[in-house]
């Protein structure tokens, strides 16, 4: 089964210390985009930007190796890769010989794009850039640019998605913003936990009404669903509500289990946000 109750979620959990692939435990994008009213003919580009900062694998002599890995699943891939089993697999490489750092950016690639397509035919490969040790002090902290709306002193009181609360001014001439917010606030459908994040909102259209933006981005906070979901409810409810002719939402997500998952849409073809962490993650 590849429902998210079927995961590791949840579970007591024995850790293997030798390379397996099978670890990797993908989940449909279907079912949660189906809840959109989303087909195969999605109305957004993007990837879901991932981090592992827990990557460790032995050289051919035994010693133990380290290295940040940054992957990008594209968002037309056919599965997430459910958090916790990435986790297991990367253990898996701890006490594995590899020959290389190739050797390991190699199989990465292989096994993760083998996840995010099963089920379907390969239409792009999972990207995977290791950072070595030595660099990692070229690795940037940034906050994501653009107007904080954090600012205003607002009574929130919906705390489930509420796409009543967008509001635009659909008859004034459109504007360019670009919209931040440090507050945002979803749970782990299986687990509970709470998963904190940062969002920006780029557009071009109608403007947006910024408190109402703000209550909406709050209102997640007692929701139910992966980051991935989450942001393409937002994408959608933001489109279906203010009709903006360009839009892009992004997410960065504290790191759990050594991770961090950044989805990215856009309803336009753009390059991908440098996938640099916030102070948070």
């Amino acid at each position: 089964m590849t429902t998210p109750n079927h995961s590791q979620l949840g579970q007591p959990t024995t850790y293997a210390d030798q390379y397996d692939a099978a670890l990797l435990f993908p989940i449909p994008r279907a079912a949660q985009r189906a809840a959109l009213g989303l087909s195969q003919h999605l109305p957004f580009l993007g990837a879901d930007l991932w981090t592992a900062f827990e990557l460790s694998w032995l050289s051919p002599r035994g010693k133990p190796q380290v290295a940040l890995a940054h992957v990008t699943v594209p968002c037309e891939s056919t599965n997430i890769i459910e958090s916790k089993s990435f986790k297991l697999y990367l253990n898996s490489f701890n006490n594995t010989r590899f020959a290389d750092a190739t050797e390991v950016q190699t199989r990465l690639r292989t096994d993760l794009t083998e996840a995010a397509w099963r089920g379907a035919v390969v239409q792009s490969s999972v990207g995977v850039k290791l950072v070595a040790a030595e660099l990692f002090d070229r690795e940037p902290i940034y906050e994501l640019d653009g107007l904080s709306l954090d600012r205003m002193d607002l009574i929130c009181d919906r705390y489930t998605p509420a796409p009543d609360l967008l509001q635009a001014a659909t008859a004034e001439a459109p504007v360019s913003e670009v919209l931040t917010s440090n507050l945002l606030r979803s749970n782990c459908p299986v687990t509970g936990q709470p998963d904190w994040g940062s969002v920006q909102i780029s557009y071009f259209g109608p403007q947006i009404e910024q408190a109402g933006l703000l209550r909406y981005i709050v209102s997640f906070r007692q929701h139910n669903g992966f980051h991935e979901d989450c942001v393409e409810r937002m994408f959608m409810d933001i489109q279906a509500r203010c009709q903006p002719h360009k839009l892009s939402v992004y997410a960065r997500y504290t790191r759990r289990g050594g991770l961090d998952i950044n989805p990215f849409r856009s309803s336009f073809p753009q390059a991908l946000p440098a996938n640099h962490r916030n102070a948070r993650q």
